[in-house]
């Protein structure tokens, strides 16, 4: 379903670069169907203007300070069609095109500008595939997750992997246990253990990732099952596909 004729498409421009933003705002002027609802200098205040406004469309830049546009996808779900506004490569831009989702690259003319409007309006309404998912298929192969953003109501978290002790399924979420501390977060495990550095990080059960590091020992538990106990005590399922790859892992 396509954009009603007369209707207003509210928008959200998230970029941290005053004149970036400028361009944008100039370029949606000759759009009166288009209402900017926010502006956005960062990442954190790109998660609450779009949780707080349900924007229909956002403009969002990928190299930001603090939480960057592809953390920004992970943390505010379902929703807004996304124009990403980057200097990136080739690659994100293939991903981009792949996943239908389009793309301004840095510096962009107003003729492309109307192109990418245009494309966005003949997407709203449609079912928009996960943002979560963009962000991973926007990422470079081989590159790894080097910090997890959460978010907690009108809060968000940043850990860094290196903290992380282990993550545990719990259906359409995972728990992140770093320390003391435990976070839930909208992925499934799957899809976080792709974003992990599988040196570091190994799948040991079906609801289980644990960091390497934080392995202190394999014991038996029954008939052809095992334990991962971590260096401060916590015990965790291993199955039988964990276990050989946990070994492989522990005896490099």
């Amino acid at each position: 379903m396509n954009a009603e004729p007369n209707m207003k498409i509210r928008a959200v421009i998230v970029d941290d670069e005053e004149l970036a933003r400028q361009v944008i705002r100039e370029f949606i002027s000759t759009h009166p169907e288009i209402e900017i609802i926010a502006e956005c200098a960062n990442g954190f205040e790109a998660v609450k203007a779009v949780t707080e406004q349900n924007p229909d469309l956002l403009f969002l830049d990928i190299q930001m300070p603090k939480l960057d546009g592809f953390e920004v996808l992970e943390l505010i779900g379902p929703g807004p069609a996304i124009i990403f506004v980057t200097a990136h490569d080739d690659y994100a831009i293939r991903a981009f095109e792949t996943h239908a989702v389009d793309y301004l690259l840095k510096p962009f003319s107003a003729e492309r500008f109307n192109a990418a409007l245009t494309r966005a309006k003949q997407r709203l309404g449609e079912k928009l595939p996960p943002t979560s998912e963009l962000a991973a298929a926007a990422r470079p192969p081989q590159q790894y997750l080097e910090r997890l953003a959460v978010k907690d109501g009108s809060r968000v978290f940043i850990i860094p992997v290196a903290k992380l002790d282990y993550a545990e399924a719990q259906d359409d979420y995972v728990e992140l246990n770093a320390g003391d501390s435990k976070y839930l977060k909208q992925q499934t495990i799957s899809a976080l253990e792709a974003a992990l550095d599988p040196a570091c990080f190994v799948r040991i059960h079906r609801s289980y990732i644990v960091n390497i590091e934080r392995v202190h020992k394999l014991e038996p538990y029954a008939k052809d099952s095992h334990i991962a106990v971590l260096s401060g005590g916590r015990q965790l399922p291993v199955s039988r596909a964990g276990y050989a790859r946990l070994k492989l892992m522990l005896n490099r």
